[in-house]
């Protein structure tokens, strides 16, 4: 048995260095599982550790450089996903139209077809992957994961989750600058996070604004970034883009960003440049499925009675199952239809006036 030293050690992910037998022949370990050994108090033996199995192995550094050789790409997206096949199309394909080029998808035990879903999408050319992460409430971990899954294929990675679009605002005469950028447009967000790199930003943060049932009561047919239209006033969070060659060792993060190494430094994005619509509060009924389970370790599932005024839950929502008064009207402060009036001029199929991702439905 070969051992070697944690180096870091934050939420569930440990990180070590190799053995010095297999950084020297590496081969012989290809397909090893590591396991942790934890000590149930401070000045326990090691014949006392408690062993504890991981999701990491040893893997061939071979194929690796490989990748490397190829070149990177510039911009790629990490989510956690627990039953939302029926989002995928259209967010998939809405930002893969604004420049994102691979897709890591973290499956948290759905059972709604998404395997399909997947394969169809890579099918008609778009860069997806599936990974299977099947523990409950560790999106951090899994964040930590695809940072790290990520870091050899990406110059930069986007977390979000599949109810959150990006929007560029056509700039006033007050931003006139960044006009010059090239965007709001076709490969717009690759160029918006090449345009504000620099080497010792790490992490670009964008505001989240938070959308509601916008009236509705059954689900739009065009999708959510043209159904839904009517959002609070307040951003509400913010979803962070990064590089993980600027992440600190211990990967740890909360979801919204990453913690940085020294010498690298977060950048918040100018809501007058881009925001992210955020299409929290849909019709009940796609609300309502996604109720009985929540995918961040520190976010209490809508059923239990912790945190009943965190920004984490939905205003006026006890812990049941049960459709508030005018629902439909609720979270409804600004009627703002920029991305939808943006998605129709620009996405729509002149030949059949549908949008790329309501093919699916004939």
């Amino acid at each position: 048995m070969l051992t070697t030293k944690a180096i870091t050690a934050a939420q569930e992910v440990v990180r070590c260095s190799l053995p010095q037998s297999i950084q020297k022949n590496p081969s012989k370990a290809q397909g090893i599982r590591v396991t942790i050994g934890m000590s149930p108090h401070v000045n326990a033996k090691v014949h006392d550790h408690a062993l504890v199995p991981s999701v990491a192995k040893i893997f061939n550094s071979k194929s690796e450089e490989q990748k490397k050789s190829k070149g990177k790409y510039e911009l790629c997206v990490c989510t956690m996903v627990w039953n939302q096949a029926s989002s995928f199309r259209e967010w998939i394909s809405y930002h893969t139209w604004l420049g994102i080029e691979r897709w890591f998808i973290y499956d948290n035990n759905s059972n709604d077809g998404i395997k399909e879903v997947i394969k169809e999408l890579e099918l008609e050319d778009y860069n997806v992957s599936r990974h299977v992460w099947p523990w409950i409430k560790t999106q951090e971990a899994g964040f930590s994961h695809c940072a790290l899954r990520a870091r050899d294929e990406c110059n930069w990675v986007g977390f979000m989750d599949v109810d959150e679009f990006f929007y560029f605002p056509f700039p006033t005469t007050r931003h006139q600058r960044f006009r010059k950028l090239g965007f709001p447009g076709h490969n717009s967000l690759r160029t918006l996070v090449a345009n504000f790199s620099s080497s010792t930003v790490g992490e670009i943060r964008t505001a989240c604004h938070s959308f509601g049932p916008s009236g509705l009561s059954t689900p739009p047919s065009q999708g959510v970034t043209a159904g839904y239209t009517c959002r609070l006033q307040s951003p509400e969070r913010h979803k962070s883009i990064v590089r993980p060659d600027a992440l600190d060792a211990t990967l740890l993060n909360v979801v919204h960003h990453f913690h940085l190494r020294k010498g690298f430094k977060y950048l918040n994005m100018p809501q007058s440049t881009a925001v992210i619509n955020h299409y929290k509060y849909q019709v009940w009924e796609a609300f309502r499925a996604k109720f009985f389970r929540r995918v961040a370790t520190y976010v209490a599932d809508w059923q239990e009675s912790q945190n009943e005024g965190s920004r984490d839950r939905a205003p006026g929502l006890g812990t049941e199952a049960i459709e508030p008064p005018n629902w439909r009207l609720q979270f409804c402060d600004v009627w703002d239809t920029r991305l939808r009036d943006f998605v129709l001029a620009n996405l729509v199929d002149p030949a059949t006036g549908l949008l790329p991702w309501e093919r699916s439905l004939l």
